[in-house]
């Protein structure tokens, strides 16, 4: 496969999308709260990360989750 086919393959992909999205689509909303996606109410950390230690805590939320 070459970089020209590649690129169709591309344009092809791109252009049904489009044409699906212009179509109406109604859609029921619902909120589903899943267990992976609850975070725990820890104090912020000014010191090192409560996973790793030896790293300064970047406040990236993993300690505060199931790791998810």
């Amino acid at each position: 496969m070459n970089e020209e086919m590649l690129r169709q393959i591309v344009r092809d992909v791109v252009a049904r999308r489009l044409a699906r999205s212009e179509e109406t689509v109604e859609v029921s909303a619902v909120l589903v709260q899943h267990a992976s996606h609850y975070r725990y109410a820890l104090p912020p950390s000014g010191g090192p990360c409560v996973i790793e230690p030896n790293v300064p805590c970047n406040h990236c939320g993993y300690c505060e989750s199931h790791g998810h």
